[in-house]
């Protein structure tokens, strides 16, 4: 009999009371027969963990102790992970329907890449229904980071023996570790990637590293820091104008109907 390839989800958390559950009903919907599911909590103390425990049945570990930050939570989840793939599902986060995983799973199967990644929406605070963005994405092409392309990190699933190849999230950078990451994987060391054209994850507006100005520049300039170390041709000018023209397609750009409220 066919053994189905066992999928390990990490989500981080901190004081996420307000809507972790929401990310905890989409892991255990599910079609997926073997899924690892492990949270890394840098020790709540709004309620959030009495919400994990409801779900306990379904919840592989949890860790629940101090960290140094997402990056390093989400590092300790990947260390944990037993899976043959790995996937990082935000605390307010969600899949876009019960079959993500079993897809992710199929695509793996069909096509036996290092990693792959899909389209992600962001949607109001409060309401999942009205979207503000699409992030559209496209197979990847080296050189697609110095032109401000990134997969949307929450669609990105790897094989677990690709960390363990090339490494965790670098915690040097105080934001863009995700971007570094892929980077590294993609561009440096030229991983088989595959992009599945459908969203994967739906997402609420207001990530760490999208709240402030502020924020996004040095998040860009860690990200230009970062291709540098890694030896990624890249033109500053070049990076700012094509993520710019990227950002705003996915305000323009909508959906079809089917692809985001498919069940």
């Amino acid at each position: 009999m066919h053994k189905p390839l066992k999928v390990s989800i990490v989500t981080v958390c901190y004081n996420s009371a307000k809507t972790i559950e929401d990310t905890l009903r989409s892991i255990v919907e599910q079609d997926h027969p073997s899924i690892e599911y492990i949270i890394v909590d840098g020790g709540s103390t709004d309620g959030t963990l009495d919400l994990i425990a409801k779900y306990k049945d379904k919840i592989s570990l949890v860790i629940s102790e101090p960290d140094k930050g997402i990056y390093d939570a989400m590092n300790k989840g990947i260390l944990r992970s037993t899976g043959d793939i790995v996937g990082l599902l935000n605390a307010d986060d969600v899949y876009a329907n019960a079959q993500i995983l079993s897809t992710v799973a199929k695509t793996f199967e069909d096509f036996n890449p290092d990693a792959c990644h899909g389209d992600l929406i962001y949607f109001s605070h409060d309401n999942p229904d009205k979207i503000y963005r699409y992030w559209q994405s496209c197979d990847f092409v080296p050189g697609a980071f110095a032109k401000g392309w990134t997969p949307a990190h929450p669609t990105f699933f790897v094989k677990r023996e690709i960390y363990t190849r090339y490494g965790l999230f670098d915690l040097s950078y105080s934001m863009g570790n995700d971007v570094e990451l892929m980077m590294r994987f993609m561009e440096k060391h030229q991983i088989k990637s595959h992009y599945l054209a459908q969203i994967l994850v739906k997402m609420r507006l207001g990530g760490v590293s999208n709240r402030q100005f502020k924020n996004i520049w040095l998040q860009n300039k860690n990200i230009l820091f970062a291709a540098r170390q890694l030896n990624v041709p890249i033109s500053t000018a070049k990076f700012v104008l094509y993520k710019l023209l990227n950002r705003l397609t996915q305000f323009i750009r909508k959906p079809e109907r089917g692809s985001f409220y498919a069940k």
